[in-house]
């Protein structure tokens, strides 16, 4: 298994202390930096004296010291993204921001990932005083990309009372105080009852804001769990994922990592951050729509996380925008068939569209998906509804909830790795990974996903997976299947005669034959420009 093709792997600095235990810090980083395949140039900010059971010193190197290291990395090995953890003092803070803002007149798009380390969780003494918190709110926090705090570290970078503010409160004033994304997490937090049985972090950013949840793990050897994820999220930002992404991405590897901790003295052991966490189903988490967490969410969640999915063979997947295609496509067999009327000429057409469709499947072994118009369809009597995720995150809580207990079935799209993390998170009858090839049905920001995301998708879902987008021969019909795909939408593989129906068919069933775990990690499929 290998992230990249590339000769050379993407660099990331970190500026961060020494860990004289070897669990967290630069060494924790530079295991998260290996197990996403990149290039880690580690800046030491600070030394340590600790072990398992606590720090008992810490020693801020000279910033002129630090100042040389950048200035050698800046001369030969240019960073797609810079992390940093503990800094030691006021001073190197103001440095680093100084750096970044020299470096950003050449690369203004250069990612920084902040770790606001201020205490260990082995104990011991705390990293920040006064003049340190201080030049992070004012430094640091204006500069960050992402921010990736714990509760009480976002509580004491915000001079707040602990427990006062919800992990989404404390989100918000974050990136008020200047922060483009934030992202708490919460694997030290068992102040809910969710948070018994589940890992949340909270996620606030541009593209996508929600609850990102994880199996909570009885484990005892979780050092370096803060140094891992933000590395992580670094790594993944220079391989060019989109920020979600990144952060889904630092989820799985760091739950992979506390998992496969291990011991090394009396205190807590280290975390071990491994390469394979990129191909673990039980690593990929569910992530809400939002900050509202639904009381009945969690235990969905954990059925969801527990429970995947049984395998199920959907087939071929006609989309059309009429009643009469409907009944083309179901005299023909077609398994599975979804009636997409993009701009109905009105409420009263639309109805007459819904009733004639699904009057055009009864009686037939083909299945009839109703896209977008979800009212409509369920007072047609439509059982089987497929929503983009707008659409969804579009529904009042009450709709949402009314759908979800009524029986019908749900199918979701899904473009990107935080879209498949929330989709699940409901459960859906199947996941749409799109666009597989290049499109014209929609004009869309997407990367054509290719045969290793859809493979990826179908590994990592828990639930069966439709593809979808630029399917126009038999023989890509095949290479869905190879991938893991449940089924394989055709919408302009359609235009021509229904005769080439029976090749489609034949070409799917050989390629479920030819069918194979996924082999590689995904790449990222959102274009920089969104």
């Amino acid at each position: 298994m290998t992230w990249t093709r590339e000769p050379h792997p993407p660099i990331v600095w970190s500026i961060a202390g020494s860990d004289s235990g070897g669990g967290a810090g630069l060494t924790a980083d530079s295991g998260a930096a290996k197990a996403l395949g990149v290039h880690l140039c580690p800046v030491v900010a600070a030394v340590t004296a600790q072990n398992s059971c606590g720090v008992s010193a810490i020693c801020p190197l000279p910033v002129v010291q630090i100042e040389a290291q950048l200035e050698a990395l800046a001369a030969d090995l240019w960073p797609r993204a810079i992390k940093t953890g503990l800094l030691g003092s006021a001073a190197t803070v103001q440095l680093v921001a100084q750096t970044l803002d020299r470096m950003r007149r050449d690369d203004p798009g250069l990612p920084l990932v902040v770790d606001p380390v201020l205490g260990a969780s082995a104990g011991g003494l705390s990293f920040g005083n006064t003049a340190m918190l201080q030049a992070l709110r004012e430094q640091l926090l204006p500069r960050a990309s992402l921010i990736t705090p714990n509760r009480q570290e976002a509580e004491r970078l915000l001079a707040l009372p602990p427990q006062t503010h919800s992990l989404p409160e404390l989100a918000a004033r974050l990136r008020e105080a200047g922060a483009r994304a934030v992202c708490i997490t919460g694997g030290d937090d068992l102040s809910t009852p969710a948070g018994q049985d589940l890992a949340l972090d909270y996620l606030d950013s541009d593209l996508a804001s929600g609850w990102l949840a994880s199996p909570r793990l009885p484990a005892r050897h979780h050092h370096g769990t803060g140094c891992t994820f933000a590395s992580a999220a670094a790594a993944a930002l220079s391989r060019g994922f989109a920020l979600p992404d990144a952060v889904v991405l630092a989820k799985m590897l760091t739950w992979c990592a506390v998992r496969d901790g291990h011991a090394a003295g009396r205190g807590p052991g280290p975390v071990r951050a491994r390469a394979s966490f990129v191909l673990e189903p039980g690593a990929m988490p569910v992530m809400s729509f939002g900050p509202e967490l639904d009381p009945l969410a969690p235990a969905r969640w954990l059925h969801v996380l527990r429970y995947p999915a049984e395998p199920v063979e959907l087939g071929l997947y006609g989309l059309c925008e009429s009643a009469a295609r409907v009944v083309q496509l179901a005299e023909a067999g077609v398994p599975q068939i979804q009636l997409r009327i993009k701009a109905p000429a009105s409420d009263d057409a639309l109805a007459e569209e819904i009733r004639a469709a699904l009057l055009a499947v009864q009686g037939r072994s083909s299945r009839l998906w109703i896209n977008d118009h979800w009212r409509a369809a369920v007072l047609a009597g439509a059982r089987h509804l497929h929503l983009g995720q707008q659409d969804w995150a579009a529904l009042r809580p009450d709709e949402q909830r009314w759908l979800l207990d009524s029986g019908i079935a749900l199918g979701l799209s899904s473009h990107s790795l935080w879209e498949l993390a929330r989709a699940r998170g409901l459960a859906p009858s199947y996941i749409a990974c799109g666009p597989v090839w290049p499109t014209t049905t929609k004009d869309m920001p997407w990367h054509p996903q290719g045969m290793d995301n859809l493979a990826w998708w179908s590994l990592m879902a828990g639930r069966p997976v439709v593809a979808i987008g630029g399917v126009l021969a038999p023989t890509q019909a095949r290479d869905c299947a190879a991938a893991g795909a449940s089924g394989v939408a055709l919408v302009r593989g359609l235009d021509s005669a229904l005769a080439t129906l029976p090749e489609y068919q034949n070409a799917w069933v050989s390629g479920r034959v030819l069918a194979r775990p996924a082999q590689r990690p995904p790449q990222p499929s959102l274009a920089e420009e969104a």
